[in-house]
């Protein structure tokens, strides 16, 4: 065969490419099959066969979005392809029904495919139809050049009549009639090709080392040995288009002088292994294989050798002595394998998709190649996106596309409310790369300045439940257990690494061991023989740069945050409170009748029981496993009745009078605190039962702050939170109402009278929209706006009134004056599903029929002559990708509108004011800059929490950050640990339901929206007796370890 014929027999088989009649294609790689797609294919093969239908079938390759799987393309002549995803039985018997009329199935349809470029050949298929997404107009292919996987998805990779059709195998021909192997060498140097197997050494310089080594007897190998848990790039490029594969190894063989090939692919990929020796089967039955291929003196013959899955072998010298029957062990080198590898001949040793990039240099020239890319590093690279991600697959994008791209573009994100952390590049050698690093661009250099590399293009996205300790762990256990053993450092320095790691992982770990750790991965990366050992530390260096808090966390707490390492936890409810609620135990104190212990078991966890349980994040339903079998335990709505039972049966005295007789004598300690919010009341509640004489500051005329001023008593009456603050007054706490910081008084006078003082005062400065109009008459600060309804004043706003915001200030605001008979519409420029309040506001909200105007950016207020608001001007927007918060980005469109008012309502967010206390360190943003785990600012008797360290933070988490502090200004003052003196131990049963059913959540009772306008009843009522233990029965009790 030659060029002419090679020619002649591609015109001939592009029929198998756009045949005369309908046809339809089935993925059928692993992960198609793995989602049912050959009992997809079998079902349509017997429908075609038993009914005679004029249809093709044809089984194809990956076509990357593993997510859709299983995927079924539609193909009529003259029409676009259709392609379906997540196709099932049934769907895929109505896209046959539907294609045997001659027409396509409309329903889950993914997109349309107008055209293809192969590159070395080109389909119009047909018009894209308007009514659906071209395939690069999907966000998942969006951005993606298909270079390595151009023919994933469309040929049969069990067809090499399919591959010549799209021009296989013409790359190969045109070499051997027209070009010297120096020729082939130079081609592929000036492309600036680097290996894509790891390293990124440039393939024209290895290839130039084995062509000037004179043998009788040369070899080149393909690695395929993909052992990266995650990654599958080499196995769909095999499993997809083996021949692209075994033509660029010709290639390469031909430049080189090699005349045997082999494949070194890992056992656990059958079906890369089948369709690679049946591509090599059918090659030399074409004659385009073995003796004097194309008449050209160049002869080669390729063969399979399966790896036994040693991960070590993916090092070239390790696989080679694979290859030769010996132990994978890596050798030292020099010698290298281009001068003395396999059987002592020289060899050269390419990874799969850099040979399956070899025919698109020859065919398009070095020239094409290097349009793609960056400078250094040209082309595209195949990585597998996995993990805590939204859209999975194969994504194949040029070298210099950031992880920005990768992560929120192309992989939209975690697709739920859970923020992305990290994405660990490069396999188990790779490193963690933080959220705050995405902009980076993904090439050799860019990722090596990170910590990282780019390995064979393993890429796991990680999210908030992820523990950065125990994934350096896992990796590290793989890395040491892959280990061949032959050189100490890897060796005995992966295994005591490793050791440490879960030490700490399981809260047994010291500060000195960050420093071994530290002090191990250098001597392990200086002095290991392979890359595997010099690259395994990477996992444990990258999360101790970029995540030390965590390890930290793990070592000074005994916390794990993620809720992953189990021994420094009760259950994952308990370990996302923020106040760290022993939830299980009150749980099941009530399932014992025992509510007087459950409601003192709560009481010592939370001093507001009653005022959290009505108006939490709920930061434990977040967590609870219940979820994974319906919906999870409503432990707030629990705690809510407990307190609220207590109180109505004057039972609560009991437990007073136990706190305030467990008082612990005095210490003579004066401390002050400022703020006599939810930090504030909290901390106080502590520190009064640690025997210190507290004194609380606060600016308002009433203690409660945020929890008074600034939620409506419709959602918490004052009379609860008056019955919670009043034990606190009982503990001896001394209240200064009225008096405000930098104003009243300064810090530097509390640090002289007080021998500790704890800021807690919150974020009441509303940030502005800065737009024209701000500052007229009508325009209010959202939190002011509350402070003044919670003191009764309704100031004068007209009838007509537009919120600006969409977060809990925003729908209190809206739903207070909507009870004052007011028009109220929300203004927001992202969607419904980015709105930041709790959900059951935003409904309760629709309930009371409050407009909403999602998209619309507000850029002006609009005034009339007097100076008072007319009306609000705003842009409508469109939803763009998404962007690092997990949302999708408000993009403006020019186009504009107008909103009537007679009132605006700014309500986008709150900053902290830190003109009061000059003399703390404070960060960017305004908040004050403390030691994470005592709460002590630069100033040693001076501690903070809460919002002034966080910004805008739920009330819990302002409670748990003040009852970590109250802890640390306890042991800065007397010397020692105290705290664990305020609680006690309950016994209770230790048992899970032995057949846990589906049950649904208890839901209270709610006031009828008729019965709330004009008024500010509570509308939430809370359970009953009966939902109550209903609802605990639904527990899992997850922190009980058999």
């Amino acid at each position: 065969m030659n060029l002419k014929e090679l020619e002649k027999l591609r015109e001939q088989s592009t029929g198998r490419m756009l045949p005369d009649r309908a046809m339809l294609t089935v993925g059928m790689g692993t992960c198609g099959i793995g989602n049912g797609a050959a009992g997809i294919y079998e079902l349509l093969q017997q429908a075609i066969n038993s009914r005679k239908l004029a249809v093709e079938l044809k089984p194809v390759g990956c076509f990357g979005f593993c997510a859709a799987e299983p995927l079924v393309i539609a193909y009529l002549p003259g029409e676009a392809l259709r392609v379906y995803g997540r196709v099932n039985l049934k769907i895929a018997k109505q896209v046959l029904d539907s294609l045997a009329e001659g027409r396509f199935y409309r329903r889950h349809i993914l997109c349309s495919i107008p055209e293809w470029d192969h590159h070395t050949a080109f389909f119009e298929y047909g018009k894209a139809p308007g009514n659906i997404p071209v395939w690069n107009d999907l966000a998942f292919f969006k951005g993606q050049k298909k270079l390595v996987l151009r023919n994933a998805g469309f040929i049969n990779p069990e067809s090499i009549d399919d591959y010549i059709a799209i021009g296989g195998y013409r790359s190969l021909a045109h070499v051997l009639e027209g070009m010297r192997p120096a020729d082939v060498v130079e081609e592929v140097t000036a492309a600036k090709m680097r290996g894509r197997g790891g390293a990124g050494f440039p393939t024209g310089v290895k290839w130039s080392l084995m062509l000037q080594q004179q043998a009788p007897q040369k070899y080149i190998i393909c690695n395929a040995d993909e052992g990266d848990p995650g990654a599958y790039m080499n196995r769909n490029e095999i499993e997809s288009d083996p021949h692209s594969v075994l033509e660029g190894m010709m290639i390469g063989a031909y430049a080189m002088g090699a005349s045997l090939g082999i494949a070194y692919v890992r056992a656990e990929y059958p079906l890369a292994v089948q369709r690679f020796k049946l591509a090599i089967e059918q090659a030399a039955a074409r004659g385009l294989m073995g003796d004097n291929i194309m008449n050209s003196g160049f002869s080669f013959r390729c063969e399979v050798v399966e790896g036994a899955g040693a991960f070590v072998c993916g090092e070239e010298t390790a696989l080679i002595a694979s290859v030769e029957g010996r132990a994978g062990r890596p050798a030292p080198r020099p010698p290298y394998p281009a001068a003395k590898g396999l059987y002592g001949c020289p060899t050269n040793i390419n990874n799969v998709e850099t040979w399956c990039n070899i025919p698109l240099i020859i065919e398009k020239g070095s020239g094409w190649f290097l349009q793609t890319g960056t400078e250094k590093s040209p082309g595209t690279k195949v990585f597998s996106l996995v993990g805590k991600v939204k859209n999975t697959g194969l994504v194949e994008v040029p070298l210099g596309t950031s992880l920005e791209q990768f992560v929120y573009d192309i992989g939209e994100g975690t697709g739920t409310s859970k923020r992305v952390k990290a994405v660990q590049t490069g396999g188990p050698s790779g490193g963690c790369i933080p959220a705050a690093h995405f902009k980076a661009a993904v090439d050799y250099e860019s990722l090596a300045s990170l910590g990282a590399i780019m390995g064979s293009g393993g890429m796991v996205v990680m999210d908030q439940d992820n523990c950065m300790v125990d994934v350096a762990r896992y990796f590290l256990e793989f890395n040491s257990a892959e280990s061949c053993g032959k050189c100490t450092p890897c060796r005995e320095g992966l295994s005591q690494a490793l050791a440490v790691l879960t030490r700490i992982c399981n809260g047994q770990g010291t500060m000195a061991d960050l420093n071994m750790l530290e002090l191990l991965s250098s001597t392990i990366k200086d002095t290991a023989l392979c890359g595997l050992g010099q690259t395994a530390p990477n996992p444990i260096l990258t999360t101790l740069r970029y995540f030390r808090h965590e390890y930290e966390e793990h070592i000074i707490e005994k916390r794990c945050h993620a809720g992953v390492c189990e021994r420094l936890f009760m259950a994952l409810c308990e370990n996302s409170c923020p106040m760290h609620m022993n939830i299980p135990g009150y749980i099941e104190l009530i399932k014992e009748d025992r509510i007087e212990d459950a409601f003192e078991l709560t009481l010592r966890d939370n001093p507001l029981p009653g005022t959290i349980g009505r108006i939490c994040h709920f930061h434990c339903q977040m967590r609870c496993r219940r979820d994974m079998l319906d919906e999870p335990v409503a432990q707030g709505e629990v705690h809510r009745y407990l307190a609220d039972t207590m109180y109505k049966l004057g039972n609560e005295e009991r437990i007073y009078k136990k706190l305030l007789d467990e008082k612990l004598p005095s210490t003579g300690k004066r401390i002050a605190i400022v703020g006599a919010g939810p930090a504030g009341l909290t901390a106080a509640f502590y520190l009064l039962r640690l025997g210190h004489d507290v004194t609380i500051y606060d600016a308002f005329e009433k203690p409660g702050g945020v929890l008074r001023y600034g939620i409506p008593q419709y959602r918490l009456p004052h009379q609860v939170l008056d019955k919670e603050t009043e034990l606190i007054a009982r503990l001896g706490a001394r209240f200064e109402m009225g008096k405000r910081l930098g104003t009243d008084f300064r810090l530097h006078e509390l640090k002289g009278d007080f021998d500790a003082v704890y800021l807690a005062f919150g974020a009441w400065k509303e940030l502005p929209l800065n737009i024209p109009g701000e500052e007229a008459e009508g325009v209010f600060p959202g939190t002011e706006l509350l402070r003044q309804l919670s003191e009764g004043r309704l100031p004068e706003m007209g009838r007509r009134v537009a919120v600006v915001g969409a977060g809990n200030v925003a729908i209190d605001a809206a739903r207070s004056l909507w009870r004052y008979g007011k028009e109220v519409t929300i203004v927001y420029r992202r969607d419904k599903c980015s709105m930041p309040a709790n959900h059951s506001e935003i409904a309760e909200s629709e309930a009371e029929q409050i407009q909403f105007r999602f998209m619309s950016a507000p850029v002006e207020v609009l005034v009339n002559a007097a100076g008072r608001v007319r009306g609000l001007k705003i842009e409508l927007m469109t939803c763009g990708g998404i962007d690092a918060s997990g949302r999708r980005k408000p993009i403006a469109t020019g186009k504009f509108d107008r909103l009537d008012c007679d009132a605006v309502v700014v309500a986008i967010g709150e900053g902290v004011d830190n003109s009061i206390v000059d003399e703390i360190s404070t960060g960017r943003s305004g908040t004050v800059e403390i030691n994470a785990f005592t709460g002590q600012t630069n100033l040693p008797k001076v501690f903070a929490g809460g919002d002034a360290v966080t910004g805008p933070s739920t009330a819990a988490e302002a409670m748990g950050m003040a009852k970590k502090a109250a802890a640390s200004i306890d042991e800065y003052l007397m010397g020692q640990k105290r705290f664990d003196r305020l609680f006690r131990r309950f016994v209770y049963r230790n048992t899970i339901p032995p057949h846990p059913v589906k049950t649904p959540k208890n839901v209270s009772y709610k006031l009828a929206v008729k019965d709330r306008n004009r008024n500010f009843l509570e509308v939430d009522g809370g359970y009953t007796g009966l939902q109550a233990r209903a609802e605990v029965n639904r527990c899992l009790r997850c922190d009980v370890h058999l």
